[in-house]
């Protein structure tokens, strides 16, 4: 026995120098400010069990309670070695960190109370599988994730409310469970509730507030026989409320306000309309969609104890339901404000003799107040703002001892207001705005209210001074006195209210000095003194109102300058002093009120620049400065306010240019004025996009450019380069008939073999040699045509954002040529292909002729041709001309010389324009007649091209462009010829040449070799290499048949 008494001895001790253990490595990472734990000591005799919230039995920790002690730190999993624990409490903490899932080893806990920390991370599956758990309370921290798995058996109380937790609710609910508190409420759960609550036969309290739960209510969750309270306010609910839900025995809360519940509210939540007492109490049912309240079918035998019934902001329609007044006798709170009642206010709602509030607020109740309210004598709350109730104010109300809230704003009541008011001792807030009260605000009545902490008479028609007994209001927040008819001085009683926050006098005829004893309310958060009379200068010791958020003096006659003491008032956010007779310059001091919203200095006198520092005030959304006299340039610092919304700066004498960077706060700018100033330059283009009205740049003389409709100087002057530029476009169109030229190098070296021996004495027809290589050339280049690639759709085969990707959202570095007709772009793919992009000019052809020129021209197959890959049209009038890239650039420079030699200038616009219809739309002024009739590209179809294009670079002319019907330019330069009219084919940078000198000879042969070029016979016209040869020093040689010089036939008709 002995020896067994000693092995359970030293047992116990070694169990407990392991608790010890456990418990001090514990603490050793907690942060105890306040010394809670320094009592914890291993050498204590009782140890650990005498530490502070250690509670042991049989020498083995059973209970660790530290809650409320500033703890911090996190949980570490030395807690878990005490293997005896039954009960953890450190809730009210700063414990951080994740919940340790080792917690799990405590098998025999019972009750786990860790709320109102700073935890994180999810909640481990694993304590909610041990099955002794009672209780569970994680409230109030940051934790998140699912629920994994479902609630054990023996939970009674899970608390998870007010984490992060999404994800289903568990449905692993059965009638075994012995749960009687869920509160999920203030997380993200979503889906639906799930049915199976219903079998929770035990629960008394399930709240499921301020989740994204959907879907309708189940009815089964009326199984729940003992549920006392069920609330899921504030989600997404649909459907109909349902009518089982008020034959649960037990039941005494329902609240599911803030969804979107429709339907009948059921007449079993208002009264027992079976054989059962309803023991229901409150009723919360406001911000649905419910249109009506269901009538119980037997108002005789219906009975009720309902307390509260909350059915505000629904769109219940119909009179005023009487009929409860005869079963919810002892209800004490009616809210169904916010609905669409009509009708009168019945006599009946005096039968609610325990009625403390009624609130029926913006509906559409009529007619008089019903005398019998007056019976209600515990009435506190009575509210019937936005109505049409109409008459005089009700002196009976003055009966009502009990009010404390008396709200008649925003009705038709007329007449001077009772003086039985004056008995309302109790009463905190006076509510009589909006309606048309007349006669002066009675002082006896203000003497009479001291509890007063709110009085609105805004908007009625009263006259008068303002009271002085209004100073004897100490309790005075909210003094609400606009758009009357007051006049005179304000009484300096009121600058003794030490409460008072809300000052609202604008739109009265209030006078004298703008006063200064506002200066002493330290507690006011908003003044408005606007549309007044009032004059002199604005107080200094404005600035000491630290706590203002609202100044407004606009409309008044105040002078001097804004004293920079403002800046001081470091709580504003909005400051209105529009329309006085401000002068002097705009404080610096104001960059210093970094809360401030709207800033409105309009209309006044101010003068010098506005200062830089005002982009400091980061809060600012709206700057008007409009009608003053301020000059100098628009501060650069301005696109730092990137909260403003509104920026109106017209009508002052602002000059120079307007900042580019004022660019950068578009985004945000809804609203912008800069009319009538000095401003000159150009207006920056996102401006001027954003801001297309033209009145918001008017009346500024040196300002030009979009909306606007004068051109800007420099604008003009980068017309004129890129019109020099346009040199380079026209050599690379040339490009095109340069490279035929190449193509055919064989051929010419051939001609030019038997050109030396006709010379020798062989005499040899030239168009032979030229008809069968031609012929070789079409055979070959059929051949070629007929394998061309075939033409791919830009929207299917590469897509606009893929393009946009290869060229870099269309950036500057990728472009590789300009143009009239737009920017040519080089595309690199991800896969490594390279092609050429052509970006024509935004709303360049509407997009059904756009179409149909790529179609055609994507039916173009020529091995001398850069073939066109695909097209892209789609909006904003984007178009796009997908072409293979060409690495080594084009040939203008070996075209530059040709030209150069025959006296033509390099720099002619039209040059530019020909060769680049030429090349982009294949217009059919370029196209021989046979391959317009066969659509069928041959050589000679390309000498045709090239004559066309040398006749246009010769005579300045387009191709096609004349008044004469169906005349084009071959037909032109013809009849010039045969009227002898030869200098009218000179273009005008011609016009100086000698038509003695070798120019003119020249230029003669130049209008030959375009003539032969385009002779009506395919078969007339010479091979390229004859026309090289001809334009580099050859005239026309005897063996070219007098029937092809095309200056002996008659001129057509």
């Amino acid at each position: 026995m002995a020896i067994c008494f000693s092995s359970i001895t030293t047992l116990t001790s070694a169990l407990q120098s392991e608790e010890i253990q456990a418990l001090t490595s514990f603490k050793l990472n907690l942060h105890d400010p306040l010394g809670a734990l320094d009592g914890w000591d291993a050498s204590t005799p009782s140890a650990p069990c005498d530490w502070r919230g250690v509670v042991c039995y049989n020498n083995r920790v059973h209970e660790l309670r530290l809650p409320r002690l500033h703890l911090g730190g996190r949980l570490t999993h030395h807690l878990s070695t005490l293997r005896d624990l039954r009960k953890l409490s450190l809730h009210t903490n700063n414990f951080n960190g994740s919940l340790p899932a080792s917690l799990s080893q405590c098998t025999l806990l019972r009750a786990l109370y860790l709320h109102d920390n700073s935890l994180s991370g999810t909640l481990p599956a694993a304590i909610l599988n041990l099955t002794n758990l009672q209780i569970l309370n994680v409230a109030h921290n940051f934790l998140s994730g699912k629920i994994s798995g479902g609630f054990p058996a023996t939970l009674r109380y899970i608390d998870l409310s007010s984490n992060a937790f999404s994800g289903d609710i568990p449905s692993n609910f059965s009638a075994d469970s012995n749960l009687q508190l869920i509160n999920l409420s203030f997380n993200q759960f979503s889906g639906g509730v799930p049915a199976t609550i219903g079998a929770l036969q035990n629960l008394q309290y399930l709240w499921l507030d301020s989740n994204q739960l959907y879907g309708t209510l189940p009815s089964a969750i009326s199984n729940c026989s003992s549920l006392v309270h069920l609330s899921a306010d504030d989600n997404e609910l649909r459907g109909l409320v349902p009518t089982t839900i008020g034959a649960m025995p037990k039941l005494q809360v329902v609240s599911l306000s803030r969804n979107e519940l429709s339907g009948s509210v059921p007449a079993s939540l208002l009264c027992n309309i079976a054989n059962y007492d309803s023991s229901l109490r409150i009723v919360e049912l406001g911000f649905n969609a419910l249109t009506s309240i269901a009538k119980p079918p037997n108002i005789a035998r219906c009975s009720s104890v309902l307390g509260v019934l909350d059915l505000k902001s629904n769109r219940i329609r119909g009179p005023f339901p009487s009929w409860l007044t005869n079963v919810t006798t002892i209800i004490r709170v009616l809210d169904l404000s916010g609905n669409l009642f009509s009708g009168a206010l019945p006599a009946e709602i005096g039968n609610l003799l325990r009625l403390e509030e009624v609130r029926l607020a913006n509906n559409s109740l009529s007619g008089e107040l019903p005398g019998g309210i007056v019976k209600c004598s515990s009435l506190q709350v009575l509210d019937v703002e936005g109505n049409r109730f109409w008459g005089q104010v009700p002196s009976f109300l003055g009966g009502i001892r009990s009010l404390k809230v008396l709200s008649l704003g925003g009705n038709f009541f007329a007449g001077a207001i009772p003086s039985s008011l004056g008995a309302l001792s109790e009463l905190e807030s006076l509510n009589l705005s909006n309606n048309n009260l007349t006669g002066k605000v009675p002082d006896e009545l203000v003497m009479q209210l001291t509890n007063l902490t709110i009085l609105n008479l805004s908007n009625n028609k009263f006259s008068g001074g303002v009271p002085a007994t209004i100073g004897g209001l100490m309790k005075l927040e909210t003094l609400d006195l606009s758009k009357q008819k007051l006049y005179g001085e304000m009484p300096i009683e009121i600058f003794g209210l030490p409460s008072l926050k809300v000052v609202a006098l604008q739109e009265n005829h209030l006078s004298g000095d703008v006063p200064q004893g506002f200066s002493s309310l330290i507690s006011l958060l908003y003044l408005n003194l606007s549309s007044n009379a009032f004059a002199g200068d604005i107080p200094a010791t404005y600035g000491f109102l630290k706590s203002l958020n609202v100044l407004s003096l606009s409309e008044n006659r105040i002078s001097g300058a804004i004293p920079q003491e403002l800046g001081d008032s470091l709580s504003l956010q909005v400051l209105e002093l529009r329309s006085n007779q401000l002068r002097g310059k705009i404080p610096g001091d104001i960059s210093r009120l970094s809360n401030l919203k709207e800033l409105d200095l309009g209309d006044n006198k101010l003068t010098g620049d506005i200062p830089e520092e005002i982009s400091k005030c980061s809060s600012l959304t709206s700057l008007l400065l409009d009608g003053n006299q301020l000059s100098g340039h628009i501060p650069n610092s301005l696109p730092k306010l990137l909260n403003l919304t509104v920026l109106d700066l017209s009508s002052n004498k602002l000059s120079g240019a307007i900042p580019e960077n004022l660019s950068l706060i578009i985004p945000h700018l809804k609203y912008l004025n800069v009319s009538n100033n000095n401003l000159a330059g150009e207006i920056p283009k996102p401006l001027g996009s954003q801001f297309n009205d033209p009145s918001v740049f008017a009346m500024n003389r040196n300002l030009c450019g979009k909306p606007l409709d004068r051109e800007c100087a420099d604008v003009r002057r980068r017309k004129r380069n890129r019109l020099i530029l346009l040199i380079g476009v026209a050599v690379g169109g040339a490009c095109l008939l340069a490279l035929c030229c190449c193509g055919y190098v064989y051929s010419l070296l051939r001609w030019r073999k038997k050109l030396r021996e006709m010379v020798g004495g062989g005499q040899k027809k030239r168009n032979s040699p030229r008809t069968s290589s031609g012929g070789d050339q079409r055979s070959r280049g059929s051949g070629e045509n007929g394998g061309g690639p075939k033409l791919v759709m830009f929207n299917s085969k590469i897509t606009y954002a893929e393009a946009l990707e290869a060229t870099r959202q269309f950036d500057e570095e990728n472009v590789l040529s300009r143009g009239r007709y737009g920017l040519v772009f080089k595309a690199t793919f991800q896969d490594g292909m390279v092609l050429s992009i052509r970006r024509l000019p935004d709303g360049f052809l509407d997009v059904g002729g756009f179409r149909k020129e790529a179609e055609a021209l994507g039916k173009v197959k020529h091995r001398n041709l850069t073939v066109l890959r695909g097209y892209y049209a789609g909006p904003p009038d984007v178009r796009l001309l997908v072409y293979d890239y060409m690495p080594n650039g084009n040939l203008g420079t070996l075209l530059q010389e040709p030209l150069t030699k025959m006296g033509i200038p390099a720099n002619q616009s039209h040059t530019s324009r020909s060769l680049l219809i030429f090349y982009t739309n294949w217009v059919l002024g370029y196209v021989s007649p046979e391959a317009a009739l066969t659509g069928e590209a041959t050589k000679e179809a390309d000498v045709y091209s090239y004559g066309i294009v040398l006749l246009e670079i010769l005579t300045g002319r387009k191709p096609v462009m004349f008044t004469e019907e169906d005349e084009d330019i071959v037909k032109w330069v013809k009849r010039q010829l045969q009227r002898g009219q030869v200098s009218d084919l000179l273009e005008p940078g011609l016009l100086e040449l000698d038509p003695e000198s070798s120019d003119w000879e020249e230029f003669l042969l130049g209008v030959k070799v375009g003539l032969l070029c385009t002779a009506p016979d395919p078969h007339d016209r010479p091979s390229i290499a004859d026309v090289v040869f001809m334009l580099e020093g050859c005239r026309v040689g005897p063996d070219i048949p007098s029937s092809a010089d095309p200056t002996s036939l008659p001129s057509p008709v």
